[in-house]
């Protein structure tokens, strides 16, 4: 079953602010997820985000949240990897 993928305004500003090479790697990964919002190589993150997924793209994270009822992957954050988990 087909999710639908939303991007946050912040995921958005920070997915505008990234160059175009990494922007079409991470839209292929947002691709992915709205087939599969667990695919391999993804990670559930520990601490004050317990209830969010991220998944890597190079040296970048896509931070997400997944609503298995209404079937939306809601992507929060895209960043570099060293601000991230800031």
């Amino acid at each position: 079953m087909k999710y639908t993928v939303v991007l946050s305004n912040r995921a958005e500003k920070d997915l505008l602010s990234l160059p175009t090479a990494i922007i079409k790697r991470i839209d292929s990964r947002l691709q992915v997820l709205s087939s599969s919002p667990y695919p391999g190589g993804v990670a559930k993150l520990k601490g004050k985000e317990s209830e969010g997924w991220r998944i890597r793209v190079g040296d970048y994270r896509i931070l997400y949240q997944v609503s298995d009822k209404e079937h939306t992957v809601s992507i929060y954050r895209i960043k570099h990897r060293r601000d991230a988990y800031q």
